[in-house]
């Protein structure tokens, strides 16, 4: 009779604690995907569920957050060659977009669909100012990619541009701002001891060489090899990176010609410290890697249908890919800006940056 009666209770505790396991409610699948989606915005918190007692019960263990993606966008050239290593690594930290033109960039990361961009230097400016310091520079990843070229033999110096004319394209942008820079310095004024005809596109200013006497054109890597794969009678002249650096030796101004920089939306930079500083260690060794291994690299870019492969060869040398980050950057960028304001304060957003523009980079 013992027996039945401690069989019995036995029975009743197994289903009273049976009860209590099963009145915990499942979770449900909806929430579960709002939280990994909510988890990848930059603005948002994981959503967590509250527990329906304080009682203690056995339950499986909720799954991990959603990890971080940052969403990079570059635009096909230089600044998306410096990332080829990077994005053949597949890391599932980071997201790529290679864009075609720079406005295809800009309004997404301004709406934040895009957390970190390549972009111009003067834009960076622009869109620091036009947001109201709501994007912050990481890095400078290009310096000077511009070259003026000419079908002949006649071009050895600034001074024998005097009188000719010369075609570009990128009115209003870092082409401009150059070449005005470049001719101003040395004594040439760019209305009326040169003819500069705009273009909107390379390859108008390429045919346009082809057609015209006494033409020169300004043209950026690694556009201008494509060109000289195409007419190897199409010479460089000049390469303005260096022209810049001449002027800067004799002068006060210690400007560095700067194409392209590394920007972020400051909420992300703000909200994801760790992953901002993993993806600039992983992009710094990104760009050494395409300097040190030419082959290696021109495969990777066009692989990634930046340019083909034959091009990215000869022209990674002379796109001056790079990564200088922290106080250096800052000395750099706010020289080549402060002569971009002097020039044309519109051209970088009109006024200097303050110094939360920089990002404050160890290494």
């Amino acid at each position: 009779m013992k027996k039945f009666f401690a069989l019995t209770l036995v029975l009743i505790i197994c289903l009273t604690l049976f009860g209590c396991g099963t009145s915990e409610p499942a979770a449900d699948n909806s929430e579960l995907e709002s939280s990994k989606l909510e988890s990848s915005l930059p603005s948002s918190e994981p959503v967590s569920s509250e527990p329906v007692s304080s009682e203690p019960v056995e339950s499986e263990p909720e799954p991990a957050p959603t990890d971080v993606v940052a969403r990079v966008a570059a635009l096909k050239g230089p600044t998306a060659m410096g990332l080829v290593q990077l994005m053949d690594a597949e890391d599932p930290q980071f997201e790529f977009t290679i864009a075609a033109a720079a406005d295809e960039i800009t309004p997404q990361l301004v709406q934040g669909n895009l957390d970190i961009a390549a972009v111009p230097a003067n834009l960076a400016s622009v869109l620091y100012n036009n947001t109201e310091g709501q994007i912050q520079v990481l890095a400078v990843n290009t310096l000077g990619v511009l070259y003026l070229a000419e079908k002949g033999d006649t071009v050895h110096s600034v001074e024998d541009l005097r009188g000719r004319t010369i075609y570009s394209s990128g009115k209003g942008s870092t082409p401009e701002y150059a070449l005005n820079y470049l001719l101003s310095q040395n004594g040439i004024d760019p209305e009326s001891d040169v003819t500069i005809e705009w273009k909107s596109e390379h390859s108008e200013c390429v045919a346009a060489l082809a057609a015209g006497e006494n033409a020169i054109a300004m043209l950026p890597q690694p556009f201008l090899t494509t060109a000289q794969t195409k007419d190897d009678s199409i010479r460089v002249a000049l390469d303005l990176n260096e022209e810049w650096e001449k002027l800067s030796s004799t002068s006060e101004n210690a400007a560095t010609l700067i194409t392209g920089v590394v920007v972020a939306r400051k909420a992300f930079v703000e909200e994801n410290p760790e992953t901002v500083k993993d993806f600039l260690e992983k992009y710094e060794a990104s760009v050494n890697y395409v300097n040190s291994n030419v082959d290696e690299a021109a495969a990777l870019v066009g692989k990634f249908d930046i340019v083909p492969e034959a091009v990215a060869k000869q022209a990674l040398p002379k796109c001056n890919i790079t990564f200088i980050a922290g106080q250096e950057m800052k000395e750099k960028l706010s020289a080549y800006l402060q002569t971009l304001f002097e020039q044309n304060p519109k051209a970088i957003g009109g006024a200097m940056p303050d110094d939360d523009f920089f990002y404050s980079y160890a290494g």
